[in-house]
């Protein structure tokens, strides 16, 4: 387990509280990242502070500041952020309960594991936790992270929960101003019933394990070649996919899906002998 959670406080369910810490769920560490280097020299570029009218400052040295006009700003330190106490600052306040299919997806962003805090008031957290799955819901509650109060969807996952910050609703895009410019078109009969039966032949189990970043995997390639000092291999470009015949194209599909399916690999014949010349 991490050393060092996102967040700690408690998890309160009307008069049942649990020290709790939530952990990120999620990890980017596997991701290729670039420097920014300057050729001539092969030294990393250190980004500086700059003052414009003193120069070079230290960060340490740093405040935020909200810009009310231009030009003018109202200044805040890590001390004034620390004086805004909301109880959700330190306390995860369970207000309701909804069903998962209520909640928009648009509206699901970050998961963050939640566990009982070094094992203190597990009995409180396990109540919490299997009073939730007794009653299949979803939990709402709030909490201030990274200088923002949140909305959190909990749900139950395994020993512990899952909190999913949600996204507040003018976060969210109205979808209306994006799909009402869509043409209204009656599809084909025909050409959607040879789509449905494509969609079919490609019904799978979802399986996360098998999703693979390719592009980061050929910027790892070629982070090797590199190195080797081995030129690198330029990918084709893709054939121009428009179409002009959509009840072909469809067919065509439909053809190599079924062709496409896995099968025994026939046995190789011996070759003929050959008459010596």
């Amino acid at each position: 387990m991490p050393a060092r959670p996102t967040w700690q406080g408690h998890l309160k369910l009307s008069l049942v509280t649990c020290p709790v810490a939530l952990y990120t769920a999620t990890t980017k560490t596997n991701d290729v990242s670039f420097h920014l280097i300057n050729p001539k020299t092969n030294n990393r570029i250190r980004m500086v502070a700059t003052d414009p009218d003193t120069g070079p400052v230290e960060r340490s040295d740093l405040v935020k500041g909200y810009e009310v006009s231009k030009d003018e700003y109202v200044l805040f330190d890590t001390a004034d952020f620390d004086k805004v106490k909301l109880e959700s600052t330190r306390t995860i306040d369970i207000g309701q309960f909804v069903d998962a299919d209520d909640i928009d997806r648009l509206y699901w962003a970050d998961p963050l594991y939640v566990v009982p805090d070094k094992g203190v008031g597990a009995e409180a957290f396990a109540v919490i936790r299997e009073a939730m799955e007794k009653q299949n819901k979803i939990a709402i509650g709030s909490l201030v992270l990274r200088n923002r109060e949140r909305r959190i969807a909990l749900e139950v996952r395994g020993k512990g929960l899952v909190a999913w910050t949600l996204r507040a609703h003018d976060e969210v895009r109205d979808a209306d101003d994006y799909f009402d410019d869509i043409p209204t078109k009656k599809a084909d009969a025909d050409m959607v019933d040879i789509a449905a039966r494509i969609i079919g032949q490609k019904d799978a189990d979802f399986d996360p394990s098998q999703f693979r970043d390719r592009y980061d995997e050929a910027l790892k390639a070629m982070i090797a070649a590199k190195q080797k000092g081995q030129g690198v291999v330029e990918v084709a470009e893709p054939d121009d996919t428009n179409v002009i015949d959509l009840m072909a194209a469809l067919r065509n599909s439909l053809k190599g899906s079924v062709g496409s399916e896995k099968k025994p690999a026939a046995k190789k014949k011996a070759p003929a002998k050959t008459k010596a010349a």
